[in-house]
C-alpha cells in the first residue's frame, strides 16, 4: 500500500492507531468462544482494509483448514491448509493456487501424503473459471479430492462459502468456495458448508 518497495519497519505502523470495540469480533470478551484468529479472521481483516483503500480485489479469504485422523495408541493426525486464488489489482492478474496474506505453510507432496496416511489423493488441480473476470483476472482456486481408505474423523474450517470474494472497479467477484463429500457406495455428493466435523467411513472423500 506504499508507493515504493520497502521492507516492513516500525515507521510504517507508527502513525496507525487500532481501535476495537469491546465484545466485538476483534476484541471478544473472556466468555466468548473464539477460534481461527490467524487462519481466518486475520485474512478477512486484510480483505476489509484492501477494499477500503481500493488496493485489489479479494482473495479466497482463508487458509481452508483440513484435518483428519484417528484416536488411540495407533492413532495419527494430519493438518493441511489448502490454497486458493489471489485478487487482481490495477495492472496485474491475481495468482492461482496460492496462499495470501497470512501464511507460512506448504502442502504435503502427494507421494508423501499417500505413503504416510491411509488416503488417496484423487485430484489436485485448478478450479476452472473460479477467479473473477475483468480487465485483470483474479487467480483460480483449487480442487482437492481426497479419498479415505479407513474410517476416521475429519474436519474442515473455511470461509467464503456463503459470500463470494468481491471484485473491484467493475470486475466480477470470484466464485464461492464449496466443501463436499461423496459417498463411495452411492456416488451421492453433499455440501457440508464452511465449518464441519465428520466421522467419515472408508471410501468417503
Amino acid at each position: 500500500m506504499v508507493d515504493s518497495d520497502i521492507p516492513f519497519n516500525h515507521g510504517c505502523i507508527k502513525p496507525i492507531s487500532i481501535i476495537t470495540p469491546d465484545k466485538s469480533l476483534l476484541n471478544p470478551s473472556v466468555e466468548a468462544a473464539v477460534c481461527a484468529g490467524n487462519v481466518l479472521t486475520s485474512q478477512r481483516i486484510v480483505d476489509v482494509i484492501f477494499k477500503a483503500f481500493r488496493v485489489c480485489a479479494a482473495s479466497q479469504g482463508c487458509m481452508d483448514n483440513f484435518t483428519f485422523g484417528l484416536d488411540g495408541d495407533n492413532g495419527f493426525g494430519y493438518y493441511e491448509t489448502i490454497a486458493g486464488g489471489s485478487g487482481a489489482g490495477p495492472g496485474w492478474n491475481g495468482t492461482s493456487l496460492v496462499h495470501t496474506d497470512m501464511t507460512n505453510t506448504r502442502i504435503t507432496d502427494p507421494e508423501s501424503l499417500e505413503q504416510r496416511y491411509p488416503v488417496i489423493l484423487r485430484r489436485f488441480s485448478f478450479r476452472p473459471a473460479s477467479g473473477g473476470k475483468g480487465a485483470w483476472n483474479g487467480g483460480e482456486g483449487v480442487i482437492r479430492d481426497v479419498e479415505f481408505r479407513l474410517s476416521m474423523s475429519a474436519s474442515i474450517l473455511s470461509e467464503r462459502r456463503s459470500l463470494a470474494p468481491y471484485g473491484l472497479e467493475g470486475g466480477a467477484g470470484g466464485q464461492r468456495g464449496r466443501n463436499s463429500w461423496v459417498s463411495r457406495r452411492s456416488g451421492l455428493k453433499s455440501s457440508v458448508g464452511g465449518r464441519i466435523r465428520f466421522m467419515w467411513s472408508r471410501g468417503v472423500g
